[in-house]
């Protein structure tokens, strides 16, 4: 037996060490089979790979990567696999456990993977891959199970008395531990005998025999051993060229072909799915096609993994198929939750598939059914995952995580102290003895509970003071109020440092006893509103001034506003009045209300007047020009104008709120009043767009939002451009070129901007007024002669990046340049043309200012519409869509600045193919030979002639065979010539373009005779072949499956050519479209498309000549094939 290999690490857990420095770079690692091969650049990304190991079963074994992230744009993804596809992060649990840790000063990412308690199962080749955006890196390990380890056998067969090989039953009936020791006998050495080769011989009846004869009591792992060392040669097949290969991979949604090559053409295959018989259909296709036989499986599901035969009479090939399922990856990400305490919170992602399997973490630690209990809820909704936390508590404050096997995608939860909100305050209160007073209050929370209390002391109920709680509102109802019951009200709600008072005025009646005439007089009484005759009313609220009116006879009332009347009538804003009492009502108090009101009395004793101002307080307006003045890698700072009303009470401070662009969820960033109008937002996450909007607050109330912010993002600024050269310099501009920063980013880059300066001087000048997109940039309206210094800058939404500056002054001077033309290589010698081809030349020159171009053809000026020039200030083109001959000839390129010139000539030939030799004609004819001679073509094709071909044809045949090619000279013998023939020649001429279409024919023939000879043939009698119709191969007998095409065929032979007819039953078949009747050269064919049972009879074929007939006939029987489902049935 081998050796087991020794573990590579001691203990519970083997830390996979860095990889070996003569371990092959991830570019070297061969392709794991079944994998598409990666499109990703491979580099370096790893700096601890994981070793293979040889693990102890149930045992604990830790595998570690290190990748380094410091030159990576965004974070890596690793994934665990086994073997060719299994991905392991979807078997993640008790058995398999995977940690993710980063180190923020090194940059490193480190990701564990831990196999708890090892069993047979694990071993096998396993494979880390990271990938982040076009980068890549991976690598390969094995695992090795062994069993644990015991003191080394003396003699290998007691390895097998109840060892480590017997799976389950290892080590089961193994009680030497519990044996006394006693001494050893002297043990008689024996000749030792190899019990293998003896069972390998043996017959599998004798096993047992043998096991016991030799003390083998692991019979069970004996046999495993020995069915691994008999080797079994494969077998050939007889029926099958080459059978399925033993495993295919699939994506999930495609299509994947299984084939064989089978050795008869003929042969029925059935294919098998599982052990059961799979039917044609749109699913499965069936394909035959010669030795060639093909299942076609057309949009792979999961349900489609499993094993498949392909049965050939006896022969079976097996083979399975594995269905990849595509990574699910995360379409909607996860929104950070700012809330209070007891609210219900609720974390949605959506993914890309309906059905997939979402884990949920919680700081790294897993949320499920079984440990969340009823803290939270898991819900789906198609694509839509919610996790949902019922009452969120200071302990729920953290980091969730949503995973699929594609993707992730976290939110932060922050959880504070609920405060209290107070929707409407209770209110002063002025009224008589015997009426009625009620304090009304609304706070945010229904469930709150509180107290009243009159002047620091608790009021009580009674069958006069009532206290009630309906939802949100508490009221204290005072009936039949008194002297003693004015003071001050206070209500104070239960677990919040937070109260709300209101003073209850007693407006105390005196009757004195006046004469008959008693002037008029006003009792109005405002020292509860703070300044004097002002009342100060929430806007909304009702306003209602009850001023008591004395005088004798009862006075005139008038309420004015300004210098209008208010009217005794009903409407919003109305007065009523009684015998003493005139009362001022305003419902739902608005800003228009505002301003100064006064109430005059009259009657015959006097006049009496009182001027008040009512002044209606509101929310204040909403905050205004809300917006982003500068961003960092994941803070904003975020300014605002105070409202352009402050509703008529200070502005206490600010609510901000912020949201990801896309989102519908608003994230509050202080519950507490913020007096600032500037901000700095943090905790955000940098590349992403987030929009902000402020409330105002003042001692009424919050206003509504203000209008949100432009979209900003949380970004760095990039780093300087690289690379900046001069590209070009005239006397008032200068190109410049760049290579764009070397960090840029997830805010990308919205343009540069160049600015220059005199040297020496620090003003620097922007030279563009919008950020230009691309990477060159020539500055105009430089002074000439002047040095000038440039610098460019990259700007996107955080900013301007770092200037990348020229090391040098630049001096704005034209540059002169001799004109210099670069004629390529290919052009130097003559260019040729076919005739009808298209003809694009570009040729480069150089030369500084711009040169003037010129083209001549043969000398002269080139004024041909047909042929097209382009010039711009490097090259020049010269082009003809469609050559002719005309356009051969010599042309010429001259590039000139003032007197300085340069020029080039190309030769341009236009060929085609010659015209036919002219007047070929034979010369001499001697014994087997004939002499030719003809003249060149008028029509060269505008090149030389390179040779001439010449074809022979018998003038009893007709056919034509070549005698010579390419033959230089205008003349020719041709021999071996058959005597008693009579020739013609033809002649084609050949130029660089090929042979001429049309020959040159001689106008005379070549008689080939012997002299002295004489043949004279016999009479020719002709034979007479005619017969009667005789069929040489009968019909046979068929039996065919419905639904399938089908043919019967025959061979008749007969002269003159005789007349069939195919019949049914007796019947004459006619021009039925379903029937197709052939006959190729006596061979009679008669196709059926598609019969079925009404097709089945007695088909007979009868040939009729004008010598007799003759006639076959068959039975084709058509049969249908049940299912197995219905013949169960039957």
């Amino acid at each position: 037996m081998p050796e087991p290999q020794k573990p590579a690490a001691k203990g519970d857990k083997a830390a996979a060490a860095p990889a070996d420095k003569k371990e092959k770079p991830a570019e070297e690692e061969e392709h794991v089979p079944g994998e598409d091969p990666q499109m990703s650049e491979l580099t370096g990304l790893f700096v601890v790979k994981p070793e293979s190991v040889t693990a102890t079963k149930g045992k604990d074994i830790t595998f570690v990567a290190k990748v380094d992230s410091s030159n990576l744009l965004r974070k890596p993804a690793m994934k665990w696999l086994k073997g060719k596809w299994l991905d392991l992060g979807s078997k993640a649990g008790k058995h398999l456990q995977f940690k993710e840790t980063y180190d923020r000063n090194t940059k490193i990412y480190t990701y564990e993977m831990s196999i708890i308690k090892v069993v047979d199962g694990d071993a096998g080749g396993y494979r880390c891959e990271v990938t982040s955006k076009d980068k890549c890196d991976s690598c390969t390990f094995e695992v090795t199970v062994q069993a644990v380890q015991e003191e080394q056998q003396d003699n290998i067969l007691e390895a097998f008395k109840r060892s480590g090989d017997a799976g389950e039953d290892a080590g089961d009936l193994d009680f030497s531990a519990l044996l006394k020791k006693r001494e050893k006998k002297q043990q008689v050495v024996q000749e030792e005998v190899d019990v293998w080769e003896i069972l390998k011989a043996a017959k599998p009846c004798d096993y047992e025999k043998i096991a016991f004869e030799y003390g083998i009591t692991d019979l069970r792992g004996m046999l495993k051993r020995l069915k691994k060392m008999k080797k079994v040669e494969p077998k050939k097949s007889d029926a099958f060229l080459r059978k399925l290969d033993s495993a295919y991979s699939v994506d999930k949604g495609k299509r994947i072909q299984l084939s064989v090559e089978v050795a008869d053409p003929n042969a029925q295959v059935k294919w098998l799915k599982n052990g059961q018989e799979i039917k044609p259909s749109a699913k499965y296709v069936f394909e035959s096609v010669g030795n060639k036989r093909t299942l076609t499986i057309n949009k792979c599901n999961l349900s489609d993994d499993a094993a498949y035969e392909c049965v050939v009479g006896e022969e079976k090939s097996f083979t399975e198929v594995f269905v990849k399922e595509p990574p699910v990856t995360i379409t909607k990400l996860l929104d950070d939750v700012h809330t209070v305490v007891g609210e219900k919170v609720e974390f949605e992602v959506e993914v890309s598939e309906e059905g997939a399997s979402v884990r949920w973490m919680k700081d790294g630690v897993e949320l499920n059914r079984e440990t969340a209990g009823s803290k939270y809820r898991f819900k789906k909704d198609g694509k839509r995952h919610i996790l949902i936390i019922n009452e969120a508590t200071k302990e729920d404050i953290g980091m969730y995580y949503a995973f699929t096997n594609g993707g992730e995608s976290k939110a932060e939860l922050e959880v504070e102290d609920k405060e209290l909100e107070v929707l409407q305050s209770i209110a002063d209160l002025t009224v008589k003895s015997a009426e009625q007073a009620v304090f009304k209050c609304e706070v945010s929370d229904e469930k709150v509970t509180g107290k009243w209390f009159k002047d620091g002391v608790e009021v009580q109920p009674s069958d006069r003071i009532k206290m009630t709680h309906i939802g949100r509102i508490h009221k204290l109802t005072i009936d039949d109020v008194k002297a003693s019951d004015a003071g001050d009200y206070t209500f104070v709600p239960d677990g919040y440092a937070l109260s709300l008072s209101a003073k209850l005025n007693f407006l105390e009646i005196k009757i004195d006893y006046v004469p008959r005439q008693d002037p008029p007089k006003i009792h109005l009484d405002t020292s509860g509103t703070g300044n004097k005759n002002t009342i100060t009313v929430v806007a909304g609220n009702k306003l209602r001034l009850d001023v008591e009116i004395t005088g004798e006879p009862a006075p005139t009332v008038c309420w004015m506003k300004g210098d209008q009347v208010v009217a005794e009538a009903e409407g919003r804003v109305r007065v009523e009045t009684r015998k003493t009492l005139s009362s001022f009502v305003i419902e739902g108090a608005e800003k228009p209300d505002e301003g100064h009101y006064s109430i005059t009395v009259t009657n015959p004793a006097g006049e009496d007047k009182a001027e008040l101002f009512i002044k209606i307080v509101d929310v204040p307006n909403p905050p205004e020009n809300v917006k982003c003045t500068s961003v960092g890698e994941d803070s904003a700072m975020i300014t605002w104008d105070p409202p352009a009303f402050d509703g008529g009470v200070p502005v206490k401070g600010y609510l901000m709120e912020r949201k990801k662009v896309g989102s519908s969820r608003w994230t509050k960033l202080n519950f507490d009043v913020y007096e600032s109008t500037t901000y700095e937002a943090k905790k955000m996450i940098e590349g992403v767009l987030y929009e902000m909007r402020v409330f105002a607050v003042n001692g009424i109330g919050i206003s509504q939002p203000s209008t949100n912010s432009k979209p900003f993002m949380p970004i760095a600024p990039t780093s300087e451009p690289t690379r900046l050269m001069v590209d070009d310099v005239t006397d008032t501009t200068c190109a410049l070129k760049w290579r764009p920063p070397e960090k840029i980013g997830a805010g990308g880059i919205d343009g540069y901007i160049i600015e220059y300066c005199k040297e020496g001087s620090d003003n620097w000048v922007q030279a563009n007024e919008e950020p230009v997109g691309k990477n060159q940039y020539r500055v105009k309206g430089l002074p000439v002669g002047e040095k000038m210094l440039f610098r460019v800058v990259a700007v996107n939404i955080a900013g301007r990046s770092p200037p990348a500056t020229l090391s040098q002054a630049v001096t704005i001077r034209e540059i002169m340049e001799n004109p210099k033309i670069r004629l390529p290589r290919h052009l130097r010698t003559k260019l040729i043309s076919l005739v009808g081809e298209k003809v694009n030349l570009v040729i480069p020159f150089q030369g500084k200012p711009r040169p003037v171009v010129t083209w001549f053809k043969d000398g002269i000026p080139l004024e041909d519409k047909t042929v097209g020039t382009r010039t711009s200030e490097v090259d020049t083109i010269l082009f003809i869509r469609s050559t002719e001959r005309a356009h051969s000839g010599k042309y010429t390129l001259s590039v000139q600045i003032e007197n300085m010139s340069d020029s080039a000539d190309i030769h341009i030939q236009v060929v085609e193919k010659p015209g036919p030799p002219i007047a070929v004609h034979v010369t001499e004819v001697w014994g087997f030979n004939a002499a030719l001679e003809w003249k060149p073509p008028k029509d060269d094709g505008n090149c030389d002639i390179i040779g001439y071909t010449i074809e022979k044809a018998d003038m009893k045949t007709k056919e034509w065979f070549m005698v010579y090619e390419h033959n230089r000279r205008p003349s020719c013998t041709v021999s071996d010539l058959v005597m008693g023939n009579e020739y013609s020649f033809r002649v084609f001429s050949e130029n660089i373009c090929g042979l001429s279409d049309e020959p040159g024919i001689s106008k005379n023939t070549a008689i080939i005779t012997k002299t002295g000879l004489a043949y004279k043939p016999p009479p020719f009698k002709e034979k007479d072949i005619s017969s009667s119709p005789k069929f040489t191969a009968p019909l046979v007998d068929r039996s065919v499956v419905a639904g399938y095409a089908t043919a019967i065929s025959c061979a008749v032979r007969g002269h003159p050519k005789p007349k069939i007819i195919w019949m049914k039953n007796n019947m004459i078949i006619g021009e039925d479209p379903k029937y197709l009747m052939q006959n190729k050269q006596g061979v009679l064919t008669l196709n059926i498309r598609k019969p079925s049972l009404f097709d089945g009879g007695r088909y007979s074929c009868r040939a009729i000549n004008d010598l007799g007939q003759d006639e076959v006939q068959c039975k084709l029987e058509v049969r249908v094939v049940q299912e197995k489902g219905e013949e169960a049935k039957k």
